[in-house]
């Protein structure tokens, strides 16, 4: 029986992740009673979750995505509902340390599409290798270039040797690079595509900005993208501050937000 409360859409759908990712693995029955809607909404909405890549369906229930399989990095719609408000404060920082007229090169990932958020309309060049930061930032007096390559299903990155090729003939201001995960040892990435992307963009640079909440911290990844001295600016928000001893007089400068 669906619940007295009529809940929309996107409000059932959200209930219903977060609810698979804590359990990791559940029956449709179960999560039918669990969140008090009929079987029927329950496949519908499940139908929903997995053509997103959120969920895996199984003989009965469902997974979360993840579980029992190699893959770790979260997709794009996953990594958009988590810590909004801190890559929001992120972003809104990281943008004004712009100046208008400027080249700014934007890595792929939902902090750079905060970055994206705060700068568009503004008088910039902004050169990406992302659909979704592309359109977040073609706004008003920004002008977007979007590199070609190869898109990244379910991440919207873009990948590959035209990427390559194409930032090789870029000189810009900064790049804000985004991270996977931040340890002693470095800045590492997921996949080795844009591990490779992210270090051309570095070397095509004045200066290079992290943009990364406190979750990056003291953990790591699967390919070395570049160490801690890469970077002349390092922007994260006020949670990062106690564990940001290791990492003091690494990044040219610290900002918390």
């Amino acid at each position: 029986m669906e619940s007295s409360r009529t809940r929309f859409p996107h409000e059932r759908h959200q209930q219903m992740l977060d609810l698979i990712v804590e359990l990791k693995r559940v029956g449709t029955t179960e999560l039918a009673s669990r969140l008090g809607i009929s079987l029927a909404t329950i496949r519908r909405d499940l139908s929903v979750l997995e053509q997103a890549g959120l969920v895996a369906r199984t003989h009965g229930g469902v997974v979360a995505r993840g579980v029992g399989e190699s893959i770790t990095e979260p997709l794009f719609l996953e990594k958009l509902r988590v810590h909004q408000n801190l890559k929001q404060r992120i972003g809104v920082a990281a943008a004004a340390t712009v100046e208008n007229k400027k080249v700014v090169i934007l890595d792929s990932g939902t902090t750079a599409l905060a970055v994206a958020r705060a700068l568009a309309g503004r008088p910039l060049t902004i050169v990406t290798m992302d659909l979704k930061v592309a359109e977040a930032a073609a706004s008003g007096d920004t002008e977007v270039h979007l590199v070609g390559g190869r898109v990244r299903n379910g991440y919207f990155s873009i990948v590959g040797a035209w990427v390559a090729d194409a930032l090789k003939d870029i000189r810009a201001d900064t790049f804000f690079l985004a991270a996977d995960a931040i340890d002693e040892t470095g800045i590492t990435n997921s996949t080795q595509d844009e591990a490779q992307t992210k270090r051309i963009a570095i070397a095509q640079a004045t200066r290079t900005v992290l943009v990364a909440d406190h979750s990056k911290l003291n953990t790591r990844s699967f390919t070395a993208v570049c160490p801690l001295e890469a970077v002349d600016l390092f922007i994260t928000d006020t949670d990062a501050e106690p564990l940001l001893a290791p990492y003091r007089g690494r990044f040219g400068a610290i900002q918390t937000v």
